[in-house]
């Protein structure tokens, strides 16, 4: 498996130019889906047609800084790295506000983007997520870079995850080849570690959520939750 990148962030400046409207969100479906309502051409689904202007200076930003440039070099590597293959996957940088979006919730969209992406591993399209609330650097781009390269191929070589221990499999394999390493108190472990062996088998969206995102943010959006008990998350369990 190769990787190469996709630049759309041009494209998406130039959208974003264009007056919040019909003719805007127009402009970003026919990007998104081509002339076939539900199709999926380029990978834009992390975008919100309708951000306000804080998106638009965030976008400046990442394009003045050269961050598709910085995803090519990361690529790069990998593609070194990797045995070579027949399949090409193509990388898009996908910038979702999560500050004054009404339809991103950092949480369920972060969900979305790591665990949901069938479609986009079927199309042969991997995305790198930013966020609008972030400080950007080269280091935080080229590793989400990483981490959404290794996290695509692990997902394309497996079966689809099903249980909250694919799950876990899945960002242990991502965590370890993008070198995400995280410092976990042994309290900290051994309550993640019990979840993990007593849910592990579990494929119900909350108790998965749980895991990963933590107890507040399951309380943030009302869904139930089964007491992690720590502040640290399945993430970091992952990555220590």
């Amino acid at each position: 498996m190769k990787f190469q990148l996709l630049p759309v962030l041009e494209k998406m400046h130039q959208l974003y130019q264009k007056p919040p409207g019909k003719e805007r969100f127009e402009a970003y479906l026919s990007l998104l889906q081509g002339e076939t309502k539900g199709d999926l051409i380029l990978p834009i689904g992390g975008y919100n047609p309708m951000a306000k202007e804080h998106v638009f200076q965030k976008m400046e930003r990442l394009i003045r800084m050269g961050a598709e440039y910085l995803v090519s070099e990361s690529l790069e590597d990998i593609n070194r790295k990797n045995e070579a293959g027949d399949k090409l996957f193509q990388v898009a940088v996908n910038l979702a506000d999560d500050l004054k979006g009404g339809w991103t919730n950092r949480f369920t969209t972060d969900y979305d983007s790591k665990f949901k992406i069938n479609a986009l591993v079927k199309r042969r399209f991997c995305t790198v997520f930013l966020w609008s609330s972030e400080e950007y650097s080269k280091e935080l781009i080229q590793q989400r870079t990483r981490e959404a390269c290794y996290r695509t191929m692990y997902y394309a070589s497996q079966r689809k995850p099903q249980c909250l221990t694919d799950f876990f499999r899945q960002e242990r394999f991502t965590a370890l080849k993008s070198g995400r390493k995280v410092k976990l108190e042994a309290e900290d472990r051994d309550k993640l570690e019990a979840y993990l062996k007593q849910h592990g088998e579990s494929d119900d969206y909350h108790t998965i959520f749980n895991f990963f995102y933590g107890d507040q943010a399951c309380e943030s959006l009302s869904f139930p939750s089964k007491n992690l008990g720590t502040e640290a998350t399945g993430f970091d369990l992952a990555g220590s």
